[in-house]
């Protein structure tokens, strides 16, 4: 299982990229509230959001998410974990006041990072005119 990257997979690189290239910044597997041992893959701090990128087999993916045909009895129970993790994350992050982001592997980088920046850069505006 080393060679099963926790960050900078292919999919989350082209969604970075992109999101960088349209000028906004981010923090990279940053935990979104200290003390909870909770990584997002791309965290924007000043408005509060947090971005995932899920891998279709570790988050079980409705679509493409297969189930393990040999040594099931330790996967399954493995894999049904990290969606309850997933679910638990959400909820954690949600109640601070955190909007959650969650994308599959396999869907558009394009799609995924116009949805990221046109999220981040509502949320900058509102902020803005909510004055201190």
């Amino acid at each position: 299982m080393r060679s099963n990257r926790s960050r900078d997979t292919k999919p989350e690189l082209a969604v970075r990229r992109l999101v960088h290239a349209s000028g906004l910044r981010y923090r990279v597997a940053a935990t979104p509230i200290k003390g909870v041992r909770r990584t997002a893959d791309l965290l924007f701090r000043p408005t509060k959001v947090a971005v995932f990128v899920d891998g279709c087999f570790w988050h079980s993916c409705p679509v493409h998410g297969t189930r393990p045909r040999a040594n099931s009895d330790y996967w399954l129970p493995k894999l049904e974990r990290n969606r309850e993790r997933d679910l638990e994350t959400t909820s954690t992050l949600e109640a601070a006041g955190w909007l959650v982001l969650r994308f599959w592997e396999h869907e558009d980088p394009d799609e995924v990072a116009e949805t990221i920046i046109t999220t981040v850069r509502e949320r900058r505006a509102l902020a803005d005119t909510a004055g201190p």
